[in-house]
């Protein structure tokens, strides 16, 4: 019998849109997000009688530099393939793929394991393969469900990434897949803005039970908590001694669960044969002539020899490409002087807030957050206080409102630093000390989180303008001069 707690073994097929202007094998534009349904057709995406496909050479080009960056080997000899099933946006009955001639095969990519260090995953391979149509489900509890179709997506190039079976966890099948986005990013050959940019399927199983496809997931986070879901589904199978079926299986996002679909098809149900209208496709000669980027793991070792990045803050900062070029902007007057500050406040304190209020960082100004960090660094304010002033930066973006220096701020809040004389801290501390006989007990019986909780309370008083360090020194003779 399946040990109930046995290995954890996860696959992911990984379904990328690449960013180019026109389709896979036909003209029409791939810009539709502000167009009408079947606006951006053709008798070839279509798939009429007589229409004959023509590849897109950038779609090529941009799977190669895929396959070049994820260390895959670029084969001699490419075909094209028909994928045989019916499905009503499936406007041809077959889809256009690669079978049993991929475009490159094997390669890795290089995660943080659970363990906490790194980790190859394995590649099967990269394909290249059109995008099927899409249903619109429409109807209400009146009217009835029904479903129209909309073709514009049909024809848009994709690439299939392929995985070996290598990762043990959902939480490495999600960092998995944000390694695999940044480096996506990096190459210029994805927007990830765009609807349905990245999709996957996964396969999950415990070791020794039939493994099951978990599709339809479209998000990040969805893939870790689809696999969440089914690693729990399955274990409690396996220990009431029941069977686990080999099958496809749809998350339900909006429930947080895996539904049952249908029996996993084989590989002969889809009656693969060679595309008849393409020519085999012999691109091997080119991948020398395919330069590729700076990409997010050499981005992360520059960061940490030039900038002094520790290696947590470096793998933050270099996960999306948007965040590495912020980064950049904010500490480019002065690199080694701002760089260590910088990266603990824009990797711990920013990206939390950002999150906090679901806001893109797209609408942080660089220059503000250099402001910030000069303001730290020279101890014109507390740490406490640049969070308040980060907070009123932001809501200010937020609202539309106009947006005030990080100066400005600190003026008219009154937050800059006190000195160590300040007679209003003294006055804090006496307050705080009087107002909390209890603290000042535990302190006196050894418990040193007392003086954590006096050091708290004075903060709050001056609104976090004290000194930490001047306020830890005078809090402490503030004590022994009353015996404590």
């Amino acid at each position: 019998m399946t040990d109930p707690d046995g290995q954890v073994i996860v696959g992911l097929e990984v379904h990328c849109q690449l960013d180019t202007k026109s389709k896979l094998f036909c003209g029409c534009s791939t810009d539709y997000r502000n167009d009408g349904p079947n606006t951006h057709v053709c008798p070839i995406c279509l798939g009429l009688p007589g229409a004959m496909p023509a590849l897109n050479k950038k779609a090529i080009e941009y799977a190669m530099k895929v396959a070049k960056a994820l260390n895959c080997e670029i084969v001699n000899e490419a075909e094209f393939s028909r994928k045989n099933y019916f499905y009503p946006d499936l406007d041809k009955a077959y889809q256009i793929t690669q079978y049993d001639k991929p475009l490159a095969e094997g390669g890795y990519l290089e995660i943080e394991s659970d363990e906490g260090g790194e980790k190859k995953v394995r590649l099967t391979r990269i394909h290249v393969e059109e995008d099927p149509g899409r249903l619109v489900h429409m109807g209400n509890a009146e009217r009835g469900k029904y479903s129209l179709v909309d073709y514009n997506r049909a024809g848009i190039p994709l690439i299939e990434i392929v995985s070996e079976p290598d990762m043990r966890s959902p939480k490495e099948a999600r960092k998995f897949l944000n390694k695999l986005r940044a480096t996506l990013e990096y190459l210029s050959v994805f927007d990830s803005e765009k609807e349905g940019s990245l999709r996957v399927d996964a396969n999950i199983s415990i070791k020794g039970s039939e493994r099951v496809e978990v599709k339809n997931i479209t998000s990040y986070k969805g893939v870790e908590k689809a696999l969440t879901f089914e690693v729990t589904r399955q274990k409690n199978l396996i220990r009431r001694g029941q069977k686990i079926d080999r099958e496809t299986r749809h998350y339900l996002e909006a429930r947080g669960v895996t539904q049952s679909a249908r029996s996993k098809e084989q590989e002969h149900d889809y009656r693969y044969f060679p595309e008849p209208d393409l020519r085999p496709l012999r691109v091997k000669s080119w991948v020398d002539s395919i330069v590729l980027p700076e990409l997010p793991d050499a981005r992360r070792e520059r960061f940490m020899k030039q900038y002094g990045c520790s290696l947590s803050h470096a793998r933050t900062l270099t996960g999306e490409l948007k965040l590495a070029n912020f980064f950049e902007q904010v500490v480019r007057e002065d690199p080694h002087g701002l760089s260590p500050l910088a990266a603990t406040w824009i990797a711990d304190t920013l990206i939390g807030e950002l999150n906090y209020r679901d806001m893109s960082l797209d609408r942080v100004d660089p220059a503000a957050m250099t402001g910030l960090v000069r303001l730290l660094k020279a101890g014109t304010i507390t740490d406490k206080s640049g969070v308040e002033v980060m907070r009123v930066m932001l809501d200010q973006r937020l609202k539309g409102e106009a947006a005030e220096t990080p100066d400005a701020i600190v003026k008219r809040l009154g937050l800059t630093k006190s000195a160590g004389d300040d007679g209003a801290l003294i006055a804090a501390i006496e307050e705080a000390v009087n107002e909390n006989p209890k603290a000042l007990e535990d302190y006196r019986n050894g418990e040193g989180k007392a003086l954590n909780f006096l050091v708290g309370q004075v903060m709050k008083k001056t609104r976090g303008k004290a000194d930490p360090a001047i306020l830890n020194t005078m809090l402490a003779e503030a004590l022994k001069k009353r015996g404590v």
